[in-house]
Formats: C-alpha cells, structure tokens, sequence
C-alpha cells in the first residue's frame, strides 16, 4: 500500500471519485473547487495497492473554532484491511503540526462510528439531513413590505460587502459545539450558492437562502446557507426565501433537494418540515484530544 498526496488534477479526480463512492448521497466539490481552497493547512492524501485507488484522506482546520477536521475514508471493497488506520495516522499528524489541540470527525453509519470509537473519538454533536422531493412548486407570497428579494448575479457585490455585518452575525448563530471561525475569504469562495436569493431592506443584506447544483447528478441539489439578519427573525424571511429555492429547482427540472441542520437548530428543522422536507441521515460529529 502506498498512501501520497495529492497533487495533480487527477489526483484531485481520484480523490473525488472516492469521495462519491463512500458518500453518494452528497454533492461533491468539482477540482476547480477543491484546488480554491488549497492552503498549508489543507491535506489531501490518496491510499493505493499495486496502483489501484482504495482510499483517500483529508485534514485541515475545523470550521468550528479549535480544532482540526480529518476524512479517511476506504472503498467498501477494501475495508478490514487497515487501510483506513493507515490514513487517519499522517492525517492526525498534520493536524498536531499546525498546531490544533483536537482532532475531529463526522460518521454516519455504525461501522465507522465503531472505527473513530476505536481511536478514542467520542460524540460531540449531530446534524440531521432533510430531504424534499421537488414537484409542482408555487411561487412564494410576497415578502414583507419593504423588503426587495434579488438574486446575487443582480449585485455580485454584496455578498462580500455583507460580511462584516450580516455574515459575522449569521454564523455566530449556528448551533454548534463551538462557534464558527469563517474569514471574509471564505465567505466569498465557498459560502454562496449559485442562485442565491438574497433579501434586502434600504439595500442591505437581511436574509440569504440558496441552492448548489450537484455537478456530477445535476437532478439534485444541496441548499445553501439559509440565514435571517437577528433583527428580521419571526417575519417569514426563511421561509419566503426556501420557497423561491424551491420554484427555482422546479424550474430547473431538479427532483429533490437536501439540507444538513444542527440538531439543535430546532427552528429550522421545524421550518424544513413545514416546507415538506422529511428526515434522511443523521451525521455524528467524533472528537478527541491530540496528539494521538
């Protein structure tokens, strides 16, 4: 077995394709999206025998604030054979080398739940999938009075100019175990959909709600940040803004929607149900201290 790291394009493919096989049911970032968040901390590693692509292994810094975030993952074929422990070793490694004091990740099925168990990773947290078949999807009731929705291609603009005030505080609100550390860059490279219905009063942001395209099963696609400005909450904003999400994927032909929410986002939950989404997965967040 030999475990490298990624560095060309069809080392970025290869990874991705095992990525698909493991977790089929979620989008995939494309190469050119992989290759926008490279950095130092960022550790992509591909785990083969006799040259045939068996693993892949991902590190880098949590996005939730102290710790670090590792994926190895195996193809169902070639698990029980230690490939998995071979990953998680040098992915643990860079995370202690950068300097992080926890290790975490994300299971959603028992077996791997067992493997991070084995390695002293406990429960932390837990996100919950909701999923919505698309139908015949009616246009949404206006909007409060005042209040211009607008998709971002109409002002590129704002979505960068909007951080400092609206994305600041929307993300200081997720319901995590520890807060989010999102920078501006990131805002702007990975945090909006493509649409994304953006909600205005005198010109500024005061809710957001989206949709990215899964690229290799365009039928589907993930809802992107749906968020309310804390002052504008109670008002009906979410759920105007889901509901254009919903024409739109009508619109677009696509057959169903999903969405990942912290189990205790308890409003938004009920808001997805109330919208017609149903339950799927349940993903577990693993943590435990470093070095191992």
């Amino acid at each position: 077995m030999d475990i490298a790291v990624c560095v060309t394009d069809e080392d970025y493919e290869a990874w991705r394709r095992v990525r698909i096989a493991v977790v089929p049911g979620e989008r995939s970032d494309t190469v050119e999206e992989m290759r926008a968040q490279d950095s130092p901390d960022r550790l992509l590693l591909l785990a083969t025998i006799d040259g045939v692509v068996v693993g892949s292994g991902m590190a880098d810094r949590s996005d939730s604030r102290g710790g670090g975030f590792v994926a190895p993952r195996v193809l169902p074929e070639h698990r029980r054979r230690g490939i998995g422990s071979a990953l998680l070793k040098p992915l643990a490694t860079h995370v202690t080398a950068i300097g992080l004091p926890e290790l975490r990740s994300m299971v959603e099925d028992s077996e791997s739940q067992r493997f991070a168990e084995h390695f002293g990773f406990i429960e932390i947290d837990r996100q919950i999938e909701q999923v919505r078949a698309i139908g015949d999807e009616p246009l949404p009731s206006a909007p409060p009075a005042g209040v211009k929705v607008i998709t971002l291609d109409q002002q590129p603009d704002l979505w960068a100019a909007c951080f400092d005030t609206f994305g600041t505080q929307v993300l200081a609100d997720f319901a995590l175990f520890e807060p989010l550390q999102i920078n501006a860059e990131q805002w702007v490279g990975s945090w909006a959909g493509d649409p994304m219905f953006l909600a205005l009063y005198d010109g500024e942001v005061i809710g957001c709600a989206g949709i990215h395209r899964d690229t290799d099963r365009p039928e589907r696609g993930e809802n992107a940040l749906t968020a309310v400005r804390r002052d504008w909450r109670g008002r009906g904003i979410a759920s105007h803004l889901k509901r254009r999400t919903l024409r739109w994927a009508a619109d677009q032909s696509l057959s169903e929607l999903y969405t990942w929410t912290q189990a205790r986002n308890v409003s938004m939950l009920r808001l997805n149900e109330h919208l017609g989404y149903v339950r799927g997965h349940t993903s577990i967040t693993m943590s435990r201290p470093l070095p191992m």
